[in-house]
């Protein structure tokens, strides 16, 4: 099983916590995924992330990715954003299981410091390589286990576990 993303970056630092990627302050209420993906990283630095990604971006980070609570909102915002994977340094652990709960494809690359925002890339998740397609060159990420790629493959681990078992929702 294979899986490959290639999208434009969105570069972000060190420590990106819960409350920039989807502030607590909207943990309450009911709002349409097209209003939550509004509020995706409303809480960072990065002002144009809001109004400029587009459906296949792809963020890339430093340490500690989605540190903070384990709220799987932060997660799925970038979904509903339309943010088709994200490559860090390192994460947070229960972001990081996050992610493979919900199938949003994740990768740990400790060379991704390299890769500048605009970058256009492509991720192979089985072999774990992330080829620049702006200036060439190929860094070595953490390759993406066959059982946790068959994950972020069938959009998460319930509806994995449903086409396994043939269980309806």
């Amino acid at each position: 099983m294979s899986l490959l993303v290639t999208g434009r970056v969105w570069r972000f630092g060190h420590d990106v916590d819960t409350d920039q990627i989807y502030p607590g302050r909207y943990l309450v209420g009911h709002y349409t995924p097209e209003e939550i993906a509004g509020f995706a990283m409303e809480g960072s630095h990065h002002d144009r992330f809001r109004t400029e990604c587009t459906a296949g971006d792809i963020i890339v980070a430093g340490r500690n990715f989605g540190m903070g609570s384990s709220r799987e909102h932060a997660v799925t915002a970038l979904q509903y954003k339309g943010v088709a994977a994200v490559v860090a340094e390192s994460f947070a652990r229960i972001f990081f299981r996050n992610c493979f709960a919900v199938g949003m494809p994740v990768m740990w690359a400790g060379g991704a410091a390299v890769i500048e925002e605009g970058d256009e890339v492509e991720i192979d998740f089985a072999t774990g390589s992330i080829h620049s397609l702006s200036r060439g060159g190929i860094i070595e990420g953490m390759p993406t286990p066959p059982h946790l790629l068959e994950q972020f493959v069938k959009g998460g681990l319930l509806p994995m576990l449903r086409e396994r078992f043939a269980v309806s929702q």
